[in-house]
């Protein structure tokens, strides 16, 4: 292990001295010593003082992510134990398990690592060249940790392929840990079944961050019209459908999303209520609007527009535009549930946004509540990239 010392400048580490995980390359004075990227090193405060290990990347521009904060602590198997066993008692303790996040990288103190559990099946994400040295131990942990409560890994598969890697200087990835197995999922989740395809599925395959936000929609939904917009998979629109909505109509821009929705609407039993089909959201919603179209309750659950803090601005006329569609197709008193999963678009800004899209579309607006992701993916304060999806329900009021 390197013994390598890396310095803070002084004024600098605000983030890391208040929780976070991160240490950028503007805040750095000096690295001492021999380390080569990927290494743990010891960081010091600008006047020597310890502030913990974490490993280095100077490829990156998160230069260090801290591992611990003990400067003694050795990262070793019975450390990398400890993490894992911390990470699924929290899930024991606060999710469903029987699909869930069970790392979640910064917030579980194991920096650039996403393991996600699809029933019998764990799916790896590593974004950090220093994660890679312990990837493999971390599964082999985490299937030990398993099996003491009776749940045996049928296989593991990594999805490594986002473009992160390419910041860290790491090359994409999609295989096999261990041995090959069918890797087309059955998961139920808030009583809905679903087909997960882990190896051309988004991200891992699903998106689990939204778990009860879905089931907050079923209270909305029996007897109602319902359109979910960027439906995806279809997962709020069979949650509407599985909560006895009249009529649901879901709608996405992409043929596999809207095949696997079809597919999982049967699996239920709902296609002669929830219907998929191929739309651009932005172009359809006014089409929707010219021919009098009226919804109970309208989802708006779109991709992130911005993914850098620079292209904020016009990620906000999207979501301002997308809501102002949205609003204008909800009868008066129905219900709109509105997102973003990106973590420059904070809050304020968010609700900011919508305010100004409700003037625009003359509707008045109540909140029922305000959620976040679920529990399997915390937030960790002081780690802002960990707080990125904000779901709101308004009732939906004309102005009168």
């Amino acid at each position: 292990m390197s013994m390598a010392v890396a310095t803070l400048k002084k004024g600098e580490g605000r983030t890391l001295k208040a929780g976070g995980a991160w240490i950028f390359d503007n805040e750095i004075e000096s690295v001492m010593g021999s380390a080569e990227n990927g290494d743990i090193v010891l960081v010091h405060d600008f006047d020597g003082y310890p502030l913990g290990r974490g490993f280095i990347n100077r490829n990156s521009k998160i230069r260090i992510r801290m591992m611990t904060r003990s400067i003694d602590q050795e990262i070793d198997r019975e450390f990398l134990k400890m993490r894992v066993q911390n990470a699924w008692e929290y899930r024991k303790t606060t999710v469903d398990t029987s699909s869930c996040r069970v790392i979640f990288g910064e917030a579980d103190f194991l920096p650039g690592l996403v393991i996600d559990k699809y029933e019998d099946v764990l799916v790896v994400e590593c974004l950090a060249l220093g994660m890679e040295a312990f990837k493999k131990t971390i599964v082999e942990l985490l299937k030990e940790a398993l099996a003491e409560d009776g749940i045996a890994v049928r296989g593991v598969y990594e999805r490594s392929d986002a473009n992160e890697r390419k910041k860290e200087g790491l090359p994409k990835v999609k295989e096999f840990i261990g041995e090959p197995f069918d890797t087309n999922v059955e998961i139920t989740e808030n009583g809905v079944r679903y087909l997960v395809d882990v190896v051309n599925g988004q991200k891992t395959g699903f998106f689990l961050d939204q778990k009860y936000n879905r089931l907050a929609i079923q209270r909305l939904c029996k007897g109602k019209r319902v359109l979910d917009c960027f439906t995806h998979m279809g997962t709020f629109a069979l949650n509407a459908g599985i909560a006895g909505a009249e009529e649901v109509t879901g709608l996405d821009i992409s043929d596999y999303a809207i095949h696997q929705a079809q597919e999982n609407a049967r699996r239920n039993h709902l296609e002669d209520t929830v219907h998929f089909r191929c739309a651009n959201v932005f172009d359809e919603l006014p089409l929707l609007a010219e021919r009098k179209e009226k919804f109970d309750v309208v989802i708006l659950d779109p991709p992130a527009f911005t993914k850098s803090r620079e292209a904020t601005k016009n990620a906000i006329k999207g979501y301002r535009e997308i809501n102002i569609k949205g609003l204008k197709l909800v009868k008066d008193g129905g219900y709109l549930a509105t997102c973003s999963c990106s973590h420059f678009m904070t809050q304020e800004l968010l609700a900011k946004t919508v305010r100004e899209a409700a003037r625009s579309a003359h509707k008045r607006l109540r909140q029922v509540e305000f959620r976040t992701q679920s529990p399997d993916h915390p937030i960790l304060w002081a780690a802002d990239e960990s707080y990125y999806l904000k779901f709101y329900i308004f009732q939906v009021v004309d102005e009168k």
